[in-house]
């Protein structure tokens, strides 16, 4: 049998490493699926429930493993589906290759069922390089360019094939004439380090200041090491953003958390009080949680040019590697011996761990969701891979989930959309099928895409090493950051008829499908079950029944915030229990420590 356009394809595609297509079927890939099932010995296909969650997929396979996540859609409605996975991985600086059919050449133009303008539809979210092919001989430069550009951009690519062509014999090596391209393989990335002019400028102004505050984000995760080293010589605190939250351990006593409104009060503490800024491949992008323009001086790496002096005026900008330029920064940084600013970090970092341990173990109804958290963060498995949804437990991630050295964990950040969590744990556990995986859901996350997650969770599950996929579900009956943004942002009371959501039994709909549920709705059940969750053998959904209206309190309240949330209280539908659960809340952080400390009978 001839070899098909398609199985070019696919052979060209496994050439450059791929191994994994995520997608769904449909007629207008007929021929790409055809030839996937003759290459099943080298790459494997994971069907998926939906094109949408194919693309964060194919995204987290970027994430978790650094290599093109690829993706596969049918035309039309297929490939629209993919647009807000493939948002995702845009936002956030990943390489993503998606592959979608079109109707056959002779139709386009003819307004024919499913015909859609895809050039034009993925033109912003795949600008980098969308191309559609129109005859065999482009192939071959079209796989290579989509995955080097992926590659070196990290960027999303799209290939377009219309269903006629893909059925269409192979043209291997396009004839050696005038209006041809002959492509190659292959790309390793560069190790950019800026010259030593430019370091030595970053070094001084390091070297000047006695209050250095770092903050980190997705592009410092492989530089744990240096991170540390750079943080001990300046007696520096180091900050998280969101995507950084692997970058380094939550367990070093000068490690202050998460920043923004998802943060810490000792980051938020550092930025304010800092003389010196030093930001290592972070886009973070709420000016008001990083200092005042003026109070400090700016150093900031990042490998994107783009992204330089963006959210705060550095002094000295730096293109280059994370891991690279900080290497040999080091050299040039002198050793801080006055460890006041580094003591009083470590003195606030040290307070916050008391205040969050104190709010998780305030009562609620039925249930605290800090308390699920709190008692996760000492029974994750080493090496355990986190991945993150959007919604009011993302605050509690940020914040109370303590990740140790080895551990991954990520989310959609600039995208921040509903509904990635679970799907992000699918592809975590086929590029790591020997780790143990958990995803953080609330309930409209799970309404939304999780629940048809769970069955392809039960399509796959046998396969892998090591079977714990956990799936936390915060069932608190609310779409609750939101419900908390109109309260604090808008002041608005809650309205029920936007917010309020269906209870479901999540852990009930699991048992459904075969795999194991847990119901939780009692503070002390909290330890046990995830003990029991990451001991089963078999996936796991640990449905927490929470109180919806515990609040994700900021690092800092500002005028405007408490004179909204005032301002909510009129005419709030849950009144006695938002006011309650706030006093509790802010008590908590007044007086840290214990609650059995300050109200011995409490329990009794």
């Amino acid at each position: 049998m001839a070899m098909t356009v398609s199985d070019f394809l696919w052979d060209r595609l496994h050439a450059w490493g791929v191994r994994r297509v995520f997608g769904y079927p449909g007629d207008g890939i007929n021929g790409l699926v055809g030839a996937l099932d003759r290459a099943k010995d080298r790459l494997d296909f994971v069907q998926v429930r939906h094109e949408e969650m194919a693309a964060f997929m194919a995204c987290a396979h970027a994430k978790y493993t650094g290599e093109v996540g690829v993706c596969l859609a049918t035309s039309g409605p297929g490939a629209i589906h993919l647009l807000n996975g493939l948002y995702d991985a845009r936002l956030d600086h990943m390489p993503v290759l998606a592959i979608v059919g079109q109707q056959a050449r002779a139709a386009m133009g003819g307004h024919y069922q499913q015909e859609v303008d895809l050039p034009s539809l993925f033109k912003d979210v795949a600008g980098a390089f969308v191309q559609q092919a129109s005859v065999p001989a482009q192939i071959r430069h079209l796989v290579d360019r989509g995955m080097r550009i992926a590659m070196a951009n990290r960027r999303v690519t799209c290939l377009i094939l219309p269903n006629d062509l893909q059925e269409l014999d192979a043209v291997e090596q396009p004839e050696r004439k005038h209006g041809t391209v002959h492509s190659g393989l292959g790309y390793a990335r560069p190790v950019v380090i800026p010259t030593q002019a430019e370091g030595q400028r970053a070094a001084d102004v390091l070297n000047a200041g006695s209050k250095v505050a770092i903050l980190v984000g997705a592009g410092a995760l492989h530089a744990t090491d240096e991170i540390i080293a750079v943080a001990d010589r300046l007696g520096a605190g180091v900050a998280k953003a969101l995507l950084g939250k692997a970058a380094v351990p939550d367990d070093l006593p000068f490690v202050t958390g998460s920043i923004g409104l998802l943060g810490t009060g000792p980051s938020w503490d550092m930025m304010t009080e800092c003389d010196t800024l030093l930001m290592v491949g972070s886009g973070f992008p709420y000016s008001e949680f990083l200092p005042k323009e003026g109070q400090a001086r700016g150093v900031q790496i990042d490998v994107d040019p783009a992204m330089l002096s963006l959210r705060y005026p550095m002094e000295v900008n730096l293109v280059g590697d994370s891991r690279g330029t900080l290497d040999a920064l080091l050299p040039l940084l002198q050793q801080k011996t006055d460890r006041s600013w580094r003591e009083r970090i470590e003195g606030k970092v040290a307070k916050w761990w008391k205040t969050l341990e104190d709010r998780a173990m305030q009562p609620a109804e039925p249930l605290n969701p800090q308390r699920v958290f709190w008692d996760l963060s000492p029974r994750l498995p080493d090496r355990c891979i986190i991945a993150g949804d959007s919604g009011s437990h993302t605050n509690w991630y940020a914040r109370d989930v303590k990740l140790r050295r080895g551990m991954m964990g990520t989310l959609s950040g600039g995208l921040a959309t509903m509904g990635s969590g679970v799907p992000y744990a699918i592809a975590a556990k086929f590029a790591h099928p020997d780790r143990p995986v958990l995803a953080i859901c609330g309930d409209g996350a799970m309404q939304m895409n999780g629940l048809n997650g769970l069955i392809t969770i039960a399509k796959y599950w046998r396969e892998w090493a090591d079977p714990r996929l956990v799936v936390l579900v915060l069932n608190n009956r609310d779409l609750n950051q939101v419900t908390w943004e109109q309260r604090v942002m808008a002041g608005d009371p809650k309205f029920l008829g936007s917010q309020s959501l269906p209870d479901l039994p999540y852990h009930k709909l699991a048992e459904m499908l075969g795999l194991r549920g847990i119901f939780v709705d009692r503070p002390e059940d909290v330890a046990p079950a995830w003990v029991a969750a990451f001991s089963a053998d078999q996936p796991t959904l640990v449905e927490f029944y929470t109180d919806p209206n515990v609040p994700p309190l900021p690092p800092h309240i500002t005028l405007k915030q408490a004179r909204a949330l005032m301002s909510s209280m009129f005419g709030e539908p849950e009144l006695g229990s938002v006011v309650m659960n706030t006093a509790r809340q802010v008590f908590a952080s007044v007086l840290p420590g214990s609650r059995e400390e300050r109200e011995p009978k409490a329990r009794d």
